[in-house]
């Protein structure tokens, strides 16, 4: 028997609601920038549409503690939409943004379109591998949680491994990590590791010491850190290596394998390898058809606009902005954040008719990376730290920026216990098969 369904005569019809005076501010991204810029609208009379692929902001300066097993995803990571409940007028939409339809104001997320009447875009970067695209599928990078957590898999499954094999050679294949890049990301993995290894796994294993791993950064240039002195730069190689790292400067990767890497014509035979070299802007500059950089940074005006556009801004990592001295600004979370308040008092300047800000001007409160468990570097301007007073000022510091109280908590207790006891909480392998 078939069955209809048919309207009740009861059933009243949906009427249709006038439209929304209002103006309507999209904002692509839900990380520092895009973030920083919806909640400076909170008490704007706009309507916010944020629109990002993820359903959470992730505070990506902890990222490589969930690859090191030291954090759970969970504390470095909020709904989005728990962060903006309170904004009534700001709505979020799960979905992949595929292009830009300028002419129309308009974005496109696969086959539908979100009009807009002002545009934010703070899309991030992806991984750079300098047109070698197949090196990611051996060393990956870290950018996002199913990035670390992938990562966390590989080096756990390389100890486990290492375990059960009775290859001599094998074994220090697999106890062999190389990380590409000396900036603050390669510097942070490399020490991490060199603790999990040397310290956090030191008494898990029967038939392998996890102490005897190799643990190898490779930076092209002269220093790693080459943003921070000198003096922080040195500091940082020397903390490296007291936790046994190997520090190779000057050195450049010609080819990432599945045996390992080639640098220098020198094969290191490592079965992790992991990426933190370079970065690309997200695909914004070819959806709009501007102005870009080499690595796809969007040139844009003094006030971050689109030139040519003023309804269009483009910050973060996505955006290419110099600083007074003509340097591009950094891509840290700080740039992201002011960019994204200043961004929110442009629009509600123009929103209420009244002056607009000046330029965007970057207020650099100071630079920091840490060195494993105890030792970091801190570039203030005419200040520098290093060492553990630097690393309890980093943890301060980055406990604070953490989105969510019960974040903060519990990174909080699990740095205390980790500093305490060494203890790794987050030692899971999911994704991986032995």
């Amino acid at each position: 028997m078939k069955f209809t369904c048919q309207r009740s005569s009861t059933e009243m019809a949906p009427t249709a609601t006038a439209p929304d005076p209002r103006e309507h501010i999209v904002i692509l991204g839900d990380g520092f920038g895009g973030l920083a810029a919806a909640l400076a609208l909170r008490n704007v009379p706009v309507r916010v549409t944020l629109i990002d692929r993820r359903n959470y902001h992730l505070f990506q300066p902890l990222l490589y503690q969930v690859a090191t097993a030291g954090l759970s995803p969970a504390d470095i990571a909020s709904p989005i939409r728990g962060i903006l409940r309170r904004q009534r007028d700001t709505t979020v939409l799960l979905g992949k943004v595929t292009g830009v339809d300028v002419a129309a104001k308009a974005v496109l997320i696969d086959e539908r379109r979100v009009t807009y009447d002002q545009l934010v875009i703070a899309t991030g970067a992806r991984h750079a591998y300098f047109n070698h695209e197949e090196w990611e599928r051996f060393a990956p990078g870290l950018k996002k949680i199913d990035d670390a957590t992938d990562i966390r898999g590989r080096i756990l499954v390389a100890f486990e491994r290492a375990e059960t094999s009775s290859d001599q050679r094998e074994r220090r294949r697999l106890l062999t990590f190389v990380i590409v890049g000396g900036g603050p990301t390669g510097v942070e993995m490399a020490g991490a590791i060199a603790e999990l290894a040397h310290r956090a796994l030191s008494t898990d294993f029967r038939n392998i010491d996890p102490g005897s791993a190799r643990i190898v950064l490779v930076e092209g240039g002269p220093r790693v850190l080459a943003a921070f002195p000198e003096t922080l730069s040195a500091a940082a190689k020397r903390a490296l290596e007291r936790l046994g790292v190997e520090v190779l400067l000057g050195a450049r990767v010609s080819r990432c394998g599945p045996e390992g890497v080639i640098i220098s014509n020198d094969c290191i035979e490592a079965d992790t390898i992991i990426w933190a070299a370079g970065v690309m802007a997200s695909p914004a500059a070819k959806w709009l058809g501007s102005e870009q950089d080499r690595a796809g940074h969007v040139v844009v005006e003094r006030d971050l606009t689109l030139k040519g556009h003023p309804e269009i801004f483009v910050i973060g990592d996505t955006a290419l902005v110099k600083a007074a001295d003509g340097k591009p600004l950094p891509g840290i979370a700080p740039v992201a954040k002011q960019q994204g308040a200043y961004v929110g008092r442009v629009i509600a300047a123009r929103v209420g008719r009244r002056p607009v800000p000046g330029p965007f001007r970057y207020r650099h409160l100071g630079t920091m990376a840490t060195i494993g468990r105890k030792s970091a570097v801190a570039d203030f301007g005419n200040l520098h730290l290093s060492g553990f007073i630097a690393w309890l000022l980093w943890g301060i510091v980055h406990v604070y920026f953490l989105v969510g109280f019960r974040n903060r908590v519990a990174v909080l207790i699990g740095w205390l216990w980790a500093y305490l006891t060494f203890g790794r909480g987050a030692r899971l392998i999911t994704g991986h098969d032995l």
